[in-house]
């Protein structure tokens, strides 16, 4: 999980904002470094360790390279005294350590499987402050940062994502109502399963006719699809409303019809004194 962070991380912000932000990090406190970790030792440990009372604190860690290690300090040794003063804790025993200079030499007077023993050591500079390793590495000497990019893993290749299949969808045109003054008629268009119904392809469904209307005159009925006006294919009501009125004017039009399934032929007179509908489309 860490390593994934850490490259979400390295995705998201580059190394400059990455500084900006380690560097709002609490810095390490300066001072010495003895390089061991230390347990406060209570009354069944001291007990365990053969000691008169729980005092001192028990070494559970020695780093490697540490200045903890070269003077021969090792797991398990109990630190009694720091320069001659009692040890009494961990957070003291680390604050002696701090609040020594580096490059100063100490006296630990330690127990080690139940006997005494003077030990010195040289107490040394804190090492750089390691953030994450091994995938990316953040430290902090003397108070700066550092960044280093782990390598970019390769992306495995995207599986290649199979197309959708082709659903057939009977989709309906819009319903457009129209009616027509010179004619005499209300339609709409027709398509899909009900124009098939009907027989035809596509068309328009003529849903009324005006009565004394050239269309009524003409043979015209409620229920005929018009396939035809004037010879031209018509699929609308306005493309019946274009024939109707680019034809001459008391002509007889030709409506080709499909009626019971049976195509007809019917000639209607356009007359320009007879409207008995308003003319609109909606």
């Amino acid at each position: 999980m860490k390593r994934w962070l850490a490259l979400a991380v390295c995705l998201l912000i580059d190394g400059a904002t990455l500084q900006r932000v380690l560097a709002q990090q609490p810095l390490p406190k300066p001072g010495g470094y003895l390089g061991v970790g230390v347990a406060d030792i209570d009354e069944d440990r001291a007990k365990a360790l053969k000691l008169p009372d729980a005092q001192g604190v028990e070494i559970n860690v020695v780093t490697a390279g540490s200045p903890a290690l070269k003077a021969g300090l090792l797991k398990g040794d109990v630190v009694l005294e720091f320069n001659g003063q009692r040890v009494e804790g961990t957070e003291q025993f680390i604050r002696m350590v701090r609040e020594t200079p580096v490059g100063h030499k100490i006296t630990l007077r330690i127990l080690r499987n139940g006997a005494p023993q003077t030990v010195s050591a040289m107490v040394g500079p804190r090492p750089a402050r390691e953030w994450l390793t091994p995938e990316g590495t953040y430290t902090l000497p003397d108070g700066t940062y550092t960044f280093t990019m782990p390598p970019m893993p390769a992306m495995p290749a995207m599986p290649t994502i199979p197309r959708m299949p082709r659903v057939p969808m009977d989709t309906p045109r819009p319903r457009l109502m129209w009616r027509n003054g010179s004619v005499g008629i209300e339609a709409e268009s027709l398509s899909g399963q009900l124009a098939e119904y009907f027989g035809v392809k596509d068309g328009v469904l003529i849903r009324s006719v005006a009565k004394d209307s050239p269309a009524e005159k003409g043979g015209l009925k409620a229920g005929d699809v018009v396939v035809k006006v004037n010879g031209e294919a018509v699929t609308s009501p306005g493309e019946i409303s274009s024939e109707v009125h680019g034809a001459n004017a008391k002509r007889a039009i030709p409506f080709a019809v499909m009626r019971n399934h049976h195509e007809l032929t019917m000639n209607v007179t356009v007359s320009d004194g007879w409207e008995n509908l308003d003319s609109e489309e909606r």
